[in-house]
């Protein structure tokens, strides 16, 4: 079933908003968030995927630990896409979209042992937090505390935790 109705906002363009931020610092920042929030999507899905995939020794853990993480993303999506709206912007939403605009490497659709499991949860991460450090700092030098407060206290925070969290793991 396909319904063509006119959009109302074009993806990639903000509207005006009565918050003290210039139309370009908005825009700018929700290119940045749109691809944090893509990233963020990917690596949530990925948490999904390894919970229900994992197997071996460290099962138990590790599907309980997959799933934590999961849920702590699934608020990181949230709080991406509305601070997306909230400076105007449309936030990205479909899986297909996020497929197109992630920049995580994707996995194989089969089952991949623990320790892969693990070392990709480890790059994603990585990823997002120099992409979520990035974004911070320009936040932060165009005066859009809203933004740079949620990437440094949310999403800097929960990946940085998240992130040692699996290095532990990872140990053996």
């Amino acid at each position: 079933m396909t319904t063509t109705t006119p959009e109302i906002q074009a993806y990639g363009t903000v509207e005006n908003r009565p918050i003290s931020l210039d139309h370009k610092v908005r825009l700018t920042n929700v290119t940045k968030l749109n691809q944090l929030l893509a990233d963020t999507m990917t690596i949530r899905d990925l948490y999904k995927k390894h919970h229900w995939q994992v197997s071996g020794p460290a099962f138990y853990q590790l599907h309980l630990l997959f799933d934590k993480h999961y849920g702590e993303q699934v608020e990181l999506v949230d709080a991406l896409a509305e601070r997306v709206q909230t400076l105007g912007g449309v936030a990205i939403a479909m899986a297909p979209d996020v497929a197109e605009a992630t920049r995580i490497a994707r996995p194989p659709r089969g089952r991949e042992d623990a320790a892969t499991q693990l070392f990709r949860l480890a790059q994603a991460h990585e990823f997002i937090l120099g992409e979520a450090r990035e974004a911070a700092e320009t936040a932060s030098k165009n005066g859009d505390d809203g933004t740079n407060d949620l990437l440094v206290s949310s999403v800097i925070r929960v990946n940085e935790f998240q992130a040692w969290f699996i290095n532990e793991q990872s140990k053996t």
